[in-house]
């Protein structure tokens, strides 16, 4: 079953890219469907990506559901360890 629930967002940062090289991203699309590579049934999928710089300026994450929700908890716990003035 695909659930087709695809957000995007704008997002300000950088990821390293093919060949080992550092690019600006400036997209995420974040969507809950079948995966491309991963070998699970269903995954969360986050790309990240600079549009502007072409097709190569990507970098895509596949998740499982309980690996995601794990990720969500320690993006979390870093933000909320750090300073608040730094977060802001």
């Amino acid at each position: 079953m695909c659930t087709y629930a695809t957000l995007q967002t704008a997002v300000d940062g950088s990821a390293k890219g093919p060949n080992g090289r550092w690019f600006h991203v400036t997209d995420a699309t974040v969507y809950f469907d079948h995966p491309v590579h991963a070998m699970a049934e269903h995954t969360l999928n986050i790309d990240l990506a600079a549009p502007s710089a072409g097709p190569s300026a990507r970098v895509a994450v596949e998740l499982t559901a309980a690996s995601a929700r794990d990720l969500i908890a320690a993006i979390q716990g870093a933000l909320d360890s750090a300073p608040a003035q730094m977060t802001a």
